[in-house]
């Protein structure tokens, strides 16, 4: 494999990462934000979406930051795992009230 090949599949890795990935993390830590956040169900949900915006910024950046593709996607894997973890146990023992 030539290396200009090699590195066009790191950069196409690492923008899945960030688009696919970046979205699913992104869409969890704003379901966990939005149970979190103490105010009205509606005006959680509000803030936390408002705050994914920017936690997606973050991660975008953080996705090329990162020394390789398989570290960055191995790192959103976990993270998403763990923070859909997390609201689902919030949401099966009522801690989202």
């Amino acid at each position: 494999m030539s290396m200009s090949l090699r590195y066009r599949l790191a950069v196409t890795s690492r923008v899945l990462a960030a688009a696919v990935g970046g979205y699913a993390l992104t869409a969890a830590i704003g379901t966990l934000l939005s149970l979190l956040i103490p105010m009205e169900r509606a005006q959680a949900v509000e803030t936390g979406t408002f705050l994914s915006f920017a936690v997606y910024a973050a991660i975008l950046c953080w996705v090329f930051h990162v020394r390789s593709a398989t570290r960055a996607w191995a790192w959103l894997v976990a993270w998403t795992l763990a923070v859909s973890a997390l609201c689902g146990w919030l949401l099966r023992h009522g801690g989202a009230a």
